[in-house]
């Protein structure tokens, strides 16, 4: 669906986008991340047409966005960060502005118009001033607008800067159910967000691709290991005998906690291993109760902490592109 090859965009001396190639495959909510000046609103500037790429290239469902401008376009409905709205109009006729602006046929105009405000919700707010609803219904009349011509190809950034709790909620549901009919892009320093309805993360620094993978695989990858919790009622010398038969476990950490009587286990097992199965029959072979475990994984903020502050290139490379290696990554549910 999008295919960006070698794109750069260079100020004098300064690379905005430093060579930066991916895909985003039809249906796929992408998740675009990085640090502020990292290169992602440029990057979306260049994949919307809206700014010439020094070098590289850009294709949209087969068009060049260089070459064939108004077919690529044709496929993108884009939310920037400030949504453009017209604060005097109502928000029907900010929409039916917007579908001139697209050249949606007439015929197909109001329907158009109809269908993008009955999936955002703002359908009984169709005749108020935009200048007299809320942020968060602002937002979805942007988002309204991206939809009006039914695009392939939904790009947001930052959609939810500056909405409450409730609002977040609401419109990470509407990203989900645009992700049935659209493939998306979402931008966000919310990592939280990312995680709840992305099937893919992308992470870029410095104008460069430092990762692209599942928000979980990342995390293993990153850790290196599982972590399992495991809190039980035995001493730390059992502990350590019955667990020392496991051979995928790597180290053991413990932690007593005198007021329970119970100690803490922290086991870290080797990647791509799932370890909790054992555990649980080797304490009950023994029978030593376990009053809880829990895995412990890496959070996406926590990956994307190391990605942009300490990571070193070797192991960045190894996480660019899962691809390449032959290994397809796996798909969260969102």
């Amino acid at each position: 669906m999008i295919q960006v090859e070698n794109l750069v965009k260079q100020y004098g001396d300064h690379y905005a986008v430093d060579h930066l190639s991916f895909t985003v495959e039809k249906g796929q909510i992408l998740g675009f991340l990085g640090p502020n000046g990292a290169g992602k609103s440029t990057t979306m500037n260049i994949i919307t047409g809206y700014i010439s790429a020094t070098e590289g290239t850009v294709t949209i469902d087969g068009h060049n966005i260089l070459d064939e401008p108004e077919e690529a376009k044709k496929n993108i409905g884009y939310l920037p960060e400030i949504p453009p709205l017209y604060v005097d109009m109502t928000v029907k006729e900010y929409l039916l502005f917007v579908a001139d602006l697209k050249r949606v046929p007439k015929a197909e105009k109001n329907r158009s118009v109809a269908e993008a405000m009955e999936l955002t919700k703002i359908t009984s707010y169709q005749n108020r001033l935009i200048k007299h609803l809320s942020k968060g219904y602002r937002q979805r009349t942007g988002i309204a607008g991206a939809m009006i011509g039914n695009p392939e190809i939904i790009i947001l950034d930052e959609p939810t800067v500056g909405l409450d709790p409730n609002q977040i909620i609401e419109v990470r549901d509407l990203i989900k159910n645009l992700s049935k009919n659209h493939t998306v892009i979402l931008s966000s320093h919310i990592m939280q967000e990312i995680s709840a309805v992305c099937d893919m993360v992308m992470i870029i620094n410095q104008g460069k691709l430092i990762a692209r993978d599942t928000p979980k695989n990342l995390a293993r990858h990153l850790s290196g290991t599982n972590s399992l919790d495991v809190s039980v009622k035995a001493d730390e010398e059992t502990v350590r005998n019955i667990l020392a038969s496991i051979a995928e476990i790597v180290s053991v950490e413990t932690e007593p906690d005198e007021e329970e009587g119970l100690l803490y286990v922290h086991i870290y097992a080797q990647e791509d291993t799932d370890v909790r199965e054992k555990v649980f029959y080797a304490f009950a072979g023994a029978n030593v109760p376990i009053y809880g475990m829990n895995l412990r994984e890496m959070s996406l903020e926590d990956v994307f902490i190391k990605l942009t502050t300490s990571m070193d290139g070797a192991e960045a490379k190894n996480l660019k592109d899962p691809e390449e290696s032959g290994n397809e990554p796996e798909k969260e549910e969102a």
